[in-house]
């Protein structure tokens, strides 16, 4: 066999580490969904982590098209959050291709509320652990991803989760499928232009909808009678030179938040911020320096969002 004639590895080729990745450890948990699912993730941080709800934690996750997230070594995750204290979680729910093509279509189309149950419920299970707090929670997700934290957004708010980044997000699920490449996702989603699809389940998952209408604004406008709990502290980042997810999803959700949405529910300039990058397609940057940038922006807006004591006594050395 292959073991017999090689009975011991030795490391021919490596990049230079990037951060001491010694600290840390990965560990698997399971989160229990609405409908009794066993939802996997994975969760990266300090082999001896306190249990008692203090670490910034960033959940990740995606729940579309049959792509799977798994742990890997990341150098700009390891410096820009882990070295710092941060725990990072990659949450595995339907949607994805985690478990082959049956989890994915678990929540396709008019299933597609059970990806964001998932990621709720994986949330709450780091909470009832003690990793985190709702307060030192966040979440951040791109393209498909975006669409999943949009509703993070405009689903419990923030009630659950402290800070959300939002990247080339897919937020309009009304008028997706006229914008770029989104009219080959329809299989994914749905068309909204077919007969009770949009009431039958568009509609309650579309957050540019859901955050202008009474699934978060209540009849009167203020939020009253509704459960959510606001509009957490929001990074939004796009690419004008998108190709595929049309800028005009992040620009449109990010007018409605300063504009209609109140300042007691999270509105206004002081908790929405925007980033578009005039180059760089759907990934968000043209170049290794726009994208250097990118993730600094969008790892220090959570660090001061989510460790607002430490971020200061950081900035004071």
């Amino acid at each position: 066999s292959a073991a017999d004639g090689c009975p011991s590895r030795q490391p021919l080729k490596a990049l230079p580490d990037m951060f001491d990745a010694s600290p840390y450890s990965v560990t698997q948990h399971f989160a229990r969904s609405t409908d009794g699912t066993a939802v996997p993730y994975f969760q990266i941080g300090k082999k001896e982590l306190p249990v008692n709800g203090s670490s910034p934690t960033l959940l990740d996750g995606y729940g579309g098209f049959e792509i799977s997230l798994t742990p890997a070594y990341s150098g700009a995750v390891g410096a820009a959050w882990l070295a710092r204290g941060g725990v990072k979680v990659l949450a595995n729910i339907r949607g994805g291709g985690e478990y082959g093509p049956r989890w994915h279509q678990a929540a396709l189309r008019e299933k597609r509320q059970r990806a964001y149950e998932d990621f709720e419920a994986v949330a709450e299970d780091l909470i009832s652990r003690g990793v985190c707090s709702p307060d030192r929670l966040g979440c951040i997700g791109g393209s498909n991803g975006g669409l999943l934290t949009g509703n993070m957004i405009t689903r419990r708010g923030r009630s659950l989760f402290g800070a959300v980044v939002c990247q080339v997000p897919l937020l309009d699920m009304a008028r997706y499928h006229k914008l770029l490449a989104g009219a080959s996702w329809m299989e994914e989603y749905g068309d909204p232009d077919q007969p009770g699809v949009w009431a039958g389940h568009l509609a309650a998952i579309s957050p540019y909808h859901r955050v202008r209408g009474e699934a978060c604004l209540g009849a009167a406008g203020d939020g009253a009678g509704t459960q959510w709990g606001g509009c957490p502290r929001v990074l939004f980042t796009t690419s004008t030179k998108d190709d595929r997810v049309h800028p005009g999803h992040a620009r449109k959700m990010v007018k409605a938040l300063l504009d209609e949405v109140p300042a007691h529910l999270g509105g206004g300039p002081a908790n929405v911020f925007y980033w578009e990058n005039i180059e760089g397609g759907h990934g968000g940057a043209a170049d290794n320096k726009q994208r250097a940038y990118m993730w600094a922006l969008s790892y220090d807006f959570l660090w001061q969002a989510l460790a607002p004591k430490t971020a200061e006594a950081e900035r004071a050395e």
